[in-house]
């Protein structure tokens, strides 16, 4: 797994958001530069959907509740604009670039995580986008304390 340089990382928070609030609702959207690799956090109340570009690279996550209990929802939009006919190539790619994304999220707002411990052990879910329904999955990938 390639590890992330905290210097290519770009951090930028909305407004109605602190370095502690909110919980839920708390969205990240993860962009890059295929140029520079450089990285771009945006923490909000909503999407930063203004960053996606049409290659839909961009990693989605948001914490939410089931029954009173926090966790991380990841959404990856696999078959991009391309279609279904790269969706493979682009499955393996964003599983190889999860562990990096994760990690920037978790790195990015780590005075979050600080103010929350026990976010660090919320499970993290990905939802795989496709309309192939062997890439289209739904799945565990740990808590953000595996990517510290």
């Amino acid at each position: 797994m390639r590890r992330l340089n905290p210097e290519k990382l770009y951090v930028e928070f909305r407004p109605g958001v602190t370095i502690t609030e909110p919980i839920v609702g708390r969205k990240y959207t993860l962009t890059h530069s295929d140029m520079t690799a450089d990285l771009f956090l945006t923490i909000g109340l909503q999407f930063a959907y203004e960053k996606i570009n049409t290659m839909r690279d961009e990693v989605l996550a948001e914490w939410r509740t089931n029954n009173g209990f926090p966790f991380l929802f990841v959404y990856v939009y696999v078959d991009g604009q391309f279609g279904p006919t790269v969706s493979a190539v682009r499955n393996a790619i964003f599983r190889r670039e999860l562990p990096l994304a994760l990690e920037a999220v978790r790195y990015g707002d780590r005075r979050f995580f600080d103010a929350y411990p026990v976010l660090d052990n919320a499970p993290i879910w990905i939802n795989f986008d496709s309309t192939n329904s062997e890439f289209n999955r739904f799945e565990n990938w740990g808590t953000p304390n595996d990517y510290k």
